[in-house]
Order: C-alpha cells, then structure tokens, then sequence
C-alpha cells in the first residue's frame, strides 16, 4: 500500500495556511487588485489597464501570484508604491491572504494606453475632471 500525503497540510502534519491549501481563482486575485490605486491618477490598476496578467503558482513556501503590471509611463518613479499595495491587497487579510507570495514583472510591452482603461475606468476618470 503507498502513503499519500495531505495537499492541504503544511509541514509536520500541521494544517496549512489558507492560501497553501487552495489556489486561488484568477478573479479573486483580480478582485483584490482592485484596492491598488495608481497614487497619481487616484483610479485602481485593474480599472487602468495596468495590469496585463496573473499567474499563480505553488512553490516550497507556499502559493506565489506573478503579477505582469505596467506603468502609465516608463518614467513612474512609483514603482514601490504599486509593488507594497499589491503585496497588501494579496497577502494580507483573514486567514492570511489570497497567496503567500506576490511577484511583479514590470512589462513595457505592449505599452500602456488609454486604449486599456476599461469602461469603470473611463468612468472614474471623467468624475475627476479627465477627457477620456
């Protein structure tokens, strides 16, 4: 007879954390990417289109989310804002989190445009006074 182990215990046989026993969906990552607001614009990334893609993986230490964010600009020197917010919004919160671990891929390509600001986004903007 083999022995299997338990998925959803950690080490030692003591239960895991939440985010180690279940993957989270795509959706509530994104969901919680929604409390990360561009400090300059004051509208969140999802909303913006800054966000590209998420991927989410088990490793040694637990769940891990990649995270492929862009910037409005190359330029934006508020890379560790986005990056503590986003490591907040996933990490944190009742039973530890969605994921035990976010990475951030800064991609520049395709670049950003106006083009990705979703319809809440668009929205957002023109309460704030912008023309979009």
């Amino acid at each position: 007879m083999t022995e299997t182990t338990d998925p959803t215990r950690g080490a030692e046989g003591m239960p895991a954390t939440a985010a180690q026993a279940e993957k989270p969906s795509i959706d509530d990552l994104e969901e919680a990417m929604r409390d990360v607001v561009d400090p300059e614009l004051g509208i969140n990334v999802v909303d913006l289109g800054l966000l590209y893609g998420i991927d989410v993986h088990h490793e040694d230490a637990g769940t891990v989310a990649t995270l492929d964010l862009t910037l409005t600009s190359a330029a934006c020197p508020l890379t560790d804002v986005i990056e503590d917010q986003s490591r907040a919004a996933l990490t944190k919160g009742p039973g530890g989190g969605l994921v035990d671990d976010v990475r951030i891929n800064w991609v520049w390509m395709p670049p950003w445009g106006p083009d990705k600001i979703t319809d809440d986004g668009r929205e957002q903007l023109r309460a704030l006074g912008f023309t979009v």
